[in-house]
This record gives C-alpha cells, sequence and structure tokens, in this order.
C-alpha cells in the first residue's frame, strides 16, 4: 500500500456571520514518492486544507489516516510531536524568526524534535550548504533576500527528515527567476517514501507535479494524476 494520507469525508466549515462550508466530503489519498501540486483561486481552501494535513487545525467532521493510523485532533500533545518528526511546513511569507540567524532558524526545529543540539547544528550547516546558503548562515531574515529567506525555510522543514513536507505557496512572493530555482530546490527533495504538497497560483509551477489537483466546490478535482 503506498498510500501516506488519506482523506475520508473530510469537512471544514468556519462560522463568522454565517456558516461557511470551505471542504466538502473530501475524499483522496495521497501517496508517497510523489510531488502534488494543489490549484484553486484565493478563497478555495488551499491553506485551509494544509493547515489540517499539518494537523495545525482540525476538522469540522470526516477524518485524516497518516501510515494507516487515524489521527485523534483531541490528542495535541501526540500531534504536536508527529508534525515536528514528520512533517515539514514551507511558508510562502517564510515564518523565520527575526532575532535568531539562519542557522539557528535550522537547528531550532531539530531541538524541537528532540534532537541533541551539537548534531543539530551540524545537520543544519549541510542543509544550508546544500540549498547554496553556507554563506549565509549567520545572517539574520532582514539581512537577506526574499529567495534565501525561502531557501533557509526550505533546510528548515527538511532537518527533521520528514516523510511529509507541505508548501502554501513558496514561490508566490518572488520573481520568477528567483521562484524556478527555489522550485527547483524544492521538488530536488523528492524520494521514494516522501510526499511533497504544495498550493500554488502558478499554472508553470503546477503543471511540473507529478499530480495536479483544483479545488472547486469545496473538494479535489483531479487535473492530471
Amino acid at each position: 500500500m503506498n498510500n501516506l494520507i488519506q482523506l475520508s469525508n473530510l469537512n471544514k466549515s468556519f462560522v463568522t456571520e454565517k456558516k461557511v462550508n470551505v471542504l466538502k466530503k473530501i475524499n483522496y489519498n495521497f501517496k508517497k514518492g510523489k510531488i502534488y501540486s494543489l490549484m484553486g483561486p484565493s478563497g478555495s481552501g488551499k491553506s485551509t486544507l494544509l493547515n489540517l494535513l499539518s494537523l495545525i487545525d482540525r476538522p469540522s467532521s470526516g477524518s485524516i489516516t497518516i501510515e494507516n493510523k487515524n489521527i485523534d485532533f483531541k490528542d495535541s500533545q501526540k500531534n504536536d510531536i508527529l508534525r515536528a518528526k514528520k512533517i515539514g511546513i514551507i511558508y510562502q511569507q517564510n515564518n523565520l524568526l527575526s532575532d535568531f540567524t539562519a542557522l539557528e532558524n535550522v537547528y531550532m526545529a531539530s531541538l524541537a524534535a528532540g534532537n541533541k543540539k551539537e548534531s543539530s547544528i551540524t545537520k543544519s550547516k549541510s542543509l544550508l550548504q546544500k540549498v547554496g546558503l553556507t554563506n549565509r548562515s549567520n545572517h539574520y531574515p532582514s539581512q537577506l533576500s526574499g529567495g534565501e529567506k525561502q531557501r533557509v525555510s526550505i533546510a528548515r522543514a527538511l532537518i527533521n527528515d520528514p516523510q511529509i513536507i507541505l508548501a502554501d505557496e513558496p514561490t508566490g512572493s518572488l520573481d520568477l527567476d528567483t521562484a524556478k530555482g527555489v522550485f527547483e530546490i524544492l521538488k530536488k527533495q523528492i524520494n521514494p517514501n516522501r510526499l511533497i504538497i504544495f498550493a500554488t497560483h502558478n499554472r508553470f509551477f503546477a503543471n511540473k507535479s507529478d499530480c495536479l489537483l483544483e479545488i472547486v466546490n469545496g473538494n479535489i478535482k483531479t487535473i492530471n494524476e
């Protein structure tokens, strides 16, 4: 069985002045070894779905299964550990900590997963080298370009060897040439045991995925697979 994540009748609603059903009875299986792109207009539910998959938010109803284990959204402590060890998250705005260097931003994610500081620093240096930032490792986010900050975000997402990488518009705030470089680094991270899902508005990048998905009327529509 190659499924890593299974969604069963997944629903997510928000209540403001009225109830809004963003995701509606989604049934979908995400497989290991593939990179998926998730398209849809603003407000369609791309970020909402990624927040559910990252276990940051909980569904209104339905279930999420990871490695054949059903997620209990009431057990936040267990889910925090699962997220730290198995899920790497890349945000559009990078969410780097401004008071810490690139190296510190990366290795602190390893410490959060319970790893030792010395080995975390060594691995962080190796990852920053892989994304071409060895000479920027002691720089603070304010001293880095948009593309450099996003490469730090990728290194941070990879530090705990996650099986699942979730990226929410990872190239959305970058110029095209910089975005292409960042995307190529991201795509190189796929392996037979890993799954990558990225949300994007850019069809150029979406078409480079193994599976192009679109959220239409609160559900997943497969464009190609």
